[in-house]
């Protein structure tokens, strides 16, 4: 059986001390986009050496691939590490793990697992280590859900280069990314069904790349959304990743772009276990303190019905979390119907979670100083982003009658 070791609460802890001393002084600016939290994760990154250590791990497995050696990495490190600032990190700020994980988690898999070698050293690596800010750009105007169906975006070979319009929004980070993974379709001429679906990498700053102010939205103003803007980007071969379009024969481009949904997906799992577990923290003491009708609201039935679906919640949830990082540990890697399981439920309960804790709180719970007001609006985004509740019955679906 799974369950946080010694090690991992010592960890637990110091996360969390940090979290409170470095981040929740900042909420209120946080939350009114008048900072972006780059630098905090950057803090969090020297402060624990997780720079040093993505670092250390990305040239361990660049001097294999050098040597030849394409097989899995001898270790994938402990899970449970990486698992724990997100959970720590969304009992506070859930917008503040977006913004991490589509950077250092979809931008990079995104170029560590097409790239070459060449390209991971060129972008890959400032990524991982937070030096630079990573944004993974597929949604546009008219492709939500139907993300390869709808696409407009297009590349278009011209000599030795492509040629690169669209535009895309609902991008994390898109505001402030300093690299750019650009997913779009290949006009050869073709009808847009029939094109393939091709990876770009893109540098802030190029000719003809504009990117927009964040958007305001219902919640996770801690994660910068933005939208971008391409007008005839000319870009080489060595911006392709691959670097040749042999890679994106038949349905490869959109197997790769589909490979990142399920890294996406397990970690929604781990941001829901954050948002719950914080919601219990506040729901507990206010059920205790808070006096309605002589007596303290938890002694009421219908108040510790709450209480204890929200528990049941977060151990449903803590024990997918446990389950993500035992098959972690045996070098196994969850299947996009799992993943999709592991995230429409987590993100359900999450939301459901929230919505409760903001109904404990009554008309308190709906001020915004009061911080289930916030949680439940960094909660619903969960059922959205990373495909919908619904994309992820359909791949459930599809996988039992396969």
């Amino acid at each position: 059986m799974f369950e946080w070791s010694e090690e991992h609460q010592m960890i637990r802890t110091a996360v969390r001390d940090f979290v409170e001393k470095e981040v929740r002084p900042h909420r209120e600016e946080l939350e009114h986009g008048d900072l972006p939290p780059y630098d905090l994760l950057r803090k969090l990154y020297t402060t624990f050496g997780m720079d040093s250590m993505a670092a250390a791990s990305f040239d361990r497995r660049i001097a294999r691939e050098e040597a030849g050696d394409t097989g899995r990495d001898g270790g994938s490190g402990d899970s449970g590490m990486t698992m724990l600032p997100i959970i720590e990190l969304c009992r506070c700020s859930p917008g503040m793990v977006t913004a991490m994980g589509v950077s250092v988690g979809l931008t990079s898999a995104a170029i560590m697992s097409k790239g070459t070698i060449a390209q991971k050293k060129r972008w890959a690596r400032d990524i991982l280590t937070m030096e630079k800010i990573g944004a993974w750009a597929i949604t546009e105007p008219a492709s939500g859900s139907d993300a390869f169906g709808s696409m407009q975006s297009t590349a278009r070979i011209d000599g030795d280069e492509f040629i690169l319009n669209g535009s895309k929004t609902f991008i994390t980070n898109g505001p402030f990314a300093d690299t750019i993974v650009f997913i779009c379709k290949l006009d050869e001429g073709n009808p847009p069904a029939e094109r393939r679906v091709v990876q770009f990498v893109l540098d802030r700053g190029m000719p003809g790349l504009e990117q927009s102010k964040p958007l305001r939205k219902m919640g996770m103003h801690s994660s910068p959304t933005g939208m971008l803007f391409l007008d005839d980007v000319r870009v080489g071969y060595d911006r392709l990743l691959g670097e040749s379009l042999d890679a994106y024969s038949g349905k490869q481009g959109r197997e790769a772009s589909k490979s990142t949904f399920t890294i996406e997906r397990t970690g929604v799992a781990a941001m829901a276990l954050g948002i719950i577990e914080r919601c219990l923290e506040l729901c507990v003491p206010y059920a205790k303190e808070r006096v309605q009708f002589g007596q303290p609201i938890g002694n009421y039935q219908l108040i510790q019905l709450k209480l204890a679906k929200m528990e049941v919640a977060r151990l449903n949830v803590e024990n997918l979390v446990f389950r993500t990082l035992e098959m972690s540990a045996a070098g196994k890697a969850l299947g996009l119907a799992e993943a999709s399981a592991m995230k429409l439920y987590s993100a359900q309960v999450a939301t459901e979670v929230a919505l409760e804790a903001v109904q404990l709180f009554g008309g308190n719970g709906y001020m915004a100083e009061y911080e289930v007001e916030q949680l439940a609006r960094d909660a619903k985004v969960l059922q959205i982003y990373a495909g919908t509740d619904e994309i992820q019955i359909t791949h459930i679906a599809r996988a039992l009658l396969a």
